[in-house]
C-alpha cells in the first residue's frame, strides 16, 4: 500500500478553515479515494476507526455488499441526488429532500434508514418514520450551511420582533425549507405554519396565504424571492430580514408593504451561478437549454429558460430529445451522473469549477462501511434522534406539507 501523506499541523489547520468556510469552493477531483487522503477530511467527524481511514475504493465496495447482504430488508438506504456517485450506488432510492421525506414515511417492516444525505434530512426521517425505526447519519459532520444561517433563537427574536413592527393584529404565516432544523419545523408548526420543499414550495405559499396577509420565508431568500415573483409578488413587496442587525434592518413602513418577509439565508453551492456563465453557455452552444434551481439569485433564474426542484431537472432532461443541449445550474454530482445517464444530448455544469455540495460530499463510502458494519455488530452508531416536543410539532408542520395537493 502507497504511504499515506498526513498534513503538518499548519496544513491541517489552513485545510480546516478553507473546508468550514460555506462560501469557500474546494475543487475535488471527484475521484474516489480512501478517506484519509480526501483533504476535506480535516473538517469531518474524525471519531470513525482508523481501520477505516485507508481502505481502498474496492474493499470498501466489497465490504458494505457484504454489510447490506447480511442486514438484508431490516435496512433501507436513502440517497440524495448530490450524494457522490461512490455513494448512490448503495442507495435503494434516489431522490431530492421532498421525494426522499415521502418515501421515509412509507417505509414498512424495515429497522434501520441509513440516510445518505445531510443532518435536517436524516431529522426529518426520523420524524416520519416510526419510533422503533432507527435513522442513521453516516457522517454526523454532514450539516448544511443554509440550514446553520437560520438560527432557532434568531428565528424566535424575528417573530417577536415583526409582531412588535407591526402591531396589533398583525396575521403573518411561517414557513421554512425543508433544509432547516427540526426546532425550526416544531416552531413553525406551533405557529400555524408548514415546511416546504423546492418542489412544492409554491404550494405551500399559497397554502399560508390562505390563512394570513404575509408570510415569514426561511431560511433560503432566493427560493422564496423566486417562488414569489413567479406567483406574481412583485419584488417590492418583499422585504429582506438581515438577522444580523436590529429589527432585521428594516422599518415599520417596509414590513407593512410586504407580503414576504424573507430570510437573509443561502445555499453556497448555488451562489455561485451567474448570468455570465448563462450568457457564455449561450455564446457556445447556440440553442442551448438552460435549467437552474431556484435556490439560484433571482438574475440567473430569470436568465434561464427554466427553473425548479431536482427531480424537475432530471425529468426535463432526461425527457428531452436527443441532441438536445443542456446547461444546468445545480450540484455537480448530479449534473455529471445526468450527463452519464444521457449520452444522447450535451449534458454539462454551468459553473466550470468542479464544486459539490461541500457538506454533501462528507458521506464517504468509509462511514457506510463502518455504520453498517456496526449494525451487524449490534451497536448503533450516528442514530438521529429528534426528542418528542420537538418531533410532535415537526410532524405537525410536515404533515401539513404532506397533505398538499
Amino acid at each position: 500500500m502507497t504511504a499515506v501523506v498526513r498534513p503538518t499541523v499548519s496544513e491541517y489547520a489552513e485545510l480546516l478553515a478553507k473546508y468550514t468556510d460555506p462560501d469557500t469552493c474546494p475543487t475535488d477531483a471527484l475521484q474516489p479515494l480512501p478517506l484519509i487522503e480526501e483533504p476535506a477530511f480535516v473538517s469531518w467527524q474524525q471519531d470513525i476507526p482508523r481501520a477505516y481511514l485507508e481502505m481502498s475504493p474496492e474493499e470498501l465496495d466489497r465490504r458494505i455488499s457484504a454489510a447490506r447482504e447480511v442486514l438484508g430488508k431490516k435496512l433501507v438506504v436513502l440517497g440524495h441526488h448530490y450524494q457522490r456517485d461512490e455513494v448512490i450506488k448503495y442507495a435503494d432510492y434516489t431522490g431530492d429532500s421532498f421525494k426522499l421525506a415521502r418515501l421515509a414515511a412509507d417505509q414498512e417492516g424495515v429497522e434501520f434508514v441509513l440516510f445518505c444525505g445531510v443532518h435536517f434530512m436524516a431529522e426529518a426521517a426520523d420524524i416520519l418514520t416510526e419510533q422503533n425505526v432507527k435513522v442513521i447519519l453516516p457522517n454526523m459532520a454532514a450539516g448544511c450551511s443554509m440550514a446553520d444561517m437560520a438560527d432557532p433563537d434568531d428565528v424566535y427574536a424575528a417573530w417577536d420582533e415583526i409582531h412588535e413592527m407591526l402591531g396589533d393584529g398583525a396575521s403573518v404565516v411561517p414557513v421554512t425549507y425543508m433544509n432547516s432544523a427540526a426546532s425550526l419545523k416544531a416552531f413553525v408548526g406551533e405557529q400555524g405554519g408548514l415546511v416546504c420543499t423546492s418542489s412544492n414550495a409554491d404550494k405551500a405559499l399559497n397554502w399560508a396565504f390562505e390563512r394570513g396577509d404575509k408570510i415569514l420565508f426561511f431560511p433560503d431568500q432566493h427560493l422564496g424571492r423566486n417562488t414569489g415573483y413567479a406567483m406574481g409578488i412583485p419584488l417590492d413587496e418583499m422585504v429582506l430580514w438581515n438577522w444580523r442587525l436590529p429589527n432585521g434592518g428594516t422599518t415599520p413602513e417596509q414590513l407593512r408593504k410586504a407580503k414576504m418577509i424573507l430570510w437573509q439565508g443561502h445555499c453556497s453551492t448555488h451562489q455561485r451561478f451567474s448570468v455570465e456563465q448563462i450568457e457564455k453557455a449561450r455564446r457556445d452552444y447556440p440553442g442551448i437549454n438552460v435549467i437552474v434551481h431556484p435556490e439560484c439569485k433571482w438574475d440567473v433564474v430569470q436568465a434561464a429558460d427554466q427553473s425548479g426542484s431536482t427531480e424537475k431537472i432530471l425529468k426535463a432532461v432526461n425527457e428531452a430529445p436527443a441532441g438536445s443541449a443542456w446547461a444546468v445550474g445545480t450540484e455537480i454530482n448530479m449534473v455529471n451522473r445526468l450527463a452519464h445517464q444521457n449520452p444522447d444530448k450535451t449534458v454539462f455544469c454551468l459553473d466550470p469549477v468542479v464544486c459539490p455540495c461541500s457538506t454533501m460530499y462528507r458521506i464517504h463510502p468509509a462511514y457506510l462501511a463502518w455504520t453498517l458494519e456496526g449494525l451487524i455488530a449490534g451497536h448503533v452508531v450516528n442514530e438521529i434522534k429528534v426528542d418528542q416536543e420537538t418531533r410532535k410539532w415537526s410532524l405537525v408542520a410536515l404533515e401539513r406539507m404532506l397533505a398538499l395537493p
